[in-house]
């Protein structure tokens, strides 16, 4: 099971690679995915912190294992991916990214239709079903 404490009300975030990781990644991709976001594209992005693209290659191969249509937007800013969602009237929306925290951060940014943040802390909820 993952630690609790990278659920915040906002994002997920954590030190990669011991908190935040592929398995964490994917399994939040998924429970996105299925519970949160409705049918249609999911837009990806992500920035550039050391393990950005190892976890952003995670999301987006579980979001393909599950059927999802990806807008693989590659390296874009948190408001650009906002734009994005809107723009494609998307489902929703993943950022890799740990915003302003240390480099030894990373983490998952979720934003629903019309790019709503999505509660890490119900993210949480939903995985320890």
């Amino acid at each position: 099971m993952f630690s609790k404490s990278v659920f915040r009300a906002y994002d997920i975030r954590g030190i990669y690679p011991d908190e935040i990781n592929k398995p964490l990644v994917k399994d939040v991709a998924r429970v996105l995915s299925e519970d949160f976001f409705g049918e249609g594209v999911v837009v990806l992005g992500m920035d550039i912190r050391i393990g950005s693209e190892e976890l952003y290659a995670e999301a987006l191969k579980e979001l393909k294992r599950l059927g999802r249509e990806v807008a693989d937007a590659g390296v874009i800013t948190t408001p650009m991916l906002t734009f994005l969602i809107n723009d494609l009237d998307a489902a929703g929306g993943i950022m890799i990214t740990a915003s302003h925290n240390p480099k030894e951060y990373n983490g998952v940014k979720a934003l629903g239709s019309l790019g709503i943040p999505i509660n890490g802390e119900e993210v949480y909820q939903k995985l320890a079903q």
